[in-house]
């Protein structure tokens, strides 16, 4: 069976979304061994690494589940976990996946407030600030934030969006998304006071799509004892309490753990610290290029720009889904679409997990060869501008 275009297309393809992100080979290897009983002693063995090791991953030193789910699930666990039915939740709408956990939790029966943003720069940190301030009564139960919102290249500040709920001395729950942030931009949450960290396995952990994770905090174990929002499949209590010999309460999906402990085994070996700052140059090399071209990154706001990803506006009167099409056809390359009211506005240029220097030069050139064939206006010299900046730094 034929899963890609008929055309032959010389050359691999260059999978540059921002997420699902390409499969290094060393994880495509460890998928490949052969399913073991997940009853028997072996799987205990491997359980139990794969779940130390991704704690390191969080910075953590509490208890991370795992779900075969994508990220998704993992939004709908951390709410039916630590919450109840009619309970109020504030969210900050820095972008589409932010607008879609906001109507999850209004159908899950939740009272969930929004702080509008203009979908061009992080969380509102201020406004949080004052709502909270605003609830002596402590109505609100949690804060919700994605920490790097997908659709728009704008990362939020985490550890001040927990001054802000300090300065307020509010005891609302913190739920952060992470899924297009996890293992590629800096992310603390023991550090941060972060509750239920939320992440999928598609993005910066350099899997297929397929597994979503918690990160749990004492706090919200706690909050879990009482909550009252219906919960089964995705109820936190059996699944830690077969975790803790490694197991687990239902099937897993073992040949995605076998890729998730090779993983989390190459990020560790580079280090994080080293993770980090791979991204964060690849970022930079990236915005420079944009800039030369003379073109606008869609996060206006440089303290809130995204190491994952960047997400470029095209002209007025021109459009990202034609360019998109023409960069796919002429040099096979799949580049991100804008989602919600940024759709055929923005492109975006994915720049997470296992890339190197060479990928990134060479996603630039497909992507000013794309600008040239599809006659957006554009100033030659992104890539000389990006290689400008790698090779000096």
């Amino acid at each position: 069976m034929a899963y890609f275009q008929q055309k032959h297309a010389a050359g691999r393809h260059f999978l540059q979304i921002p997420g699902p992100t390409n499969v290094p080979d060393r994880v495509l290897r460890a998928m490949d061994n052969p399913t073991m009983d997940h009853r028997g002693p072996d799987f205990g063995k491997l359980g139990a690494q794969v779940l130390a090791r991704v704690k390191q991953i969080f910075q953590t030193e509490g208890h991370v589940v795992i779900y075969p789910a994508s990220g998704t699930g993992a939004w709908e666990a951390a709410l039916a976990n630590t919450l109840s039915p009619g309970d109020a939740v504030l969210m900050c709408r820095t972008g589409w996946f932010a607008t879609l956990w906001h109507e999850m939790a209004t159908k899950l029966g939740l009272k969930a407030e929004f702080i509008d943003t203009d979908w061009r720069r992080g969380a509102d940190v201020a406004a949080i600030g004052e709502a909270l301030a605003k609830d002596p009564q402590h109505r609100i139960k949690a804060v919700c934030v994605v920490h790097n919102e997908t659709s728009t290249g704008c990362t939020s500040r985490i550890d001040e969006v927990r001054a802000a709920m300090d300065a307020a001395k509010h005891p609302a729950l913190l739920m952060v998304d992470t899924i297009s942030s996890l293992a590629s931009i800096d992310y603390r949450h023991d550090e941060w006071g972060v509750d239920v960290t939320i992440a999928g396995s598609q993005k910066g952990l350099m899997l297929p799509p397929g597994l979503s994770f918690n990160a749990i905090s004492a706090k919200a174990l706690a909050a879990a004892e009482g909550a009252k929002l219906p919960r089964s499949y995705w109820d936190w209590r059996p699944m830690l309490a077969a975790n803790a010999t490694g197991y687990f309460p239902f099937t897993p999906a073992t040949n995605l753990l076998y890729g998730l402990d090779a993983a989390c085994a190459m990020l560790l070996e580079e280090g994080l610290a080293n993770v980090f700052a791979r991204h964060d140059r690849h970022a930079e090399a990236t915005r420079r290029a944009v800039r030369a071209w003379g073109l606008e990154v869609q996060c206006a706001e440089p303290r809130h720009y995204s190491s994952s990803l960047t997400a470029v506006r095209v002209p007025e009167g021109h459009s990202a889904n034609g360019l998109r099409a023409v960069i796919l056809e002429r040099f096979n390359m799949s580049l991100g679409n804008g989602l919600g009211p940024l759709n055929d506005r923005v492109f975006r240029i994915g720049h997470l997990g296992d890339i190197g220097d060479l990928q990134v030069v060479g996603t630039l050139g497909g992507v000013e060869m794309g600008l040239r064939a599809a006659g957006i206006p554009h100033a030659a010299g992104g890539v000389q501008a990006a290689l400008g900046y790698l090779a000096g730094n």
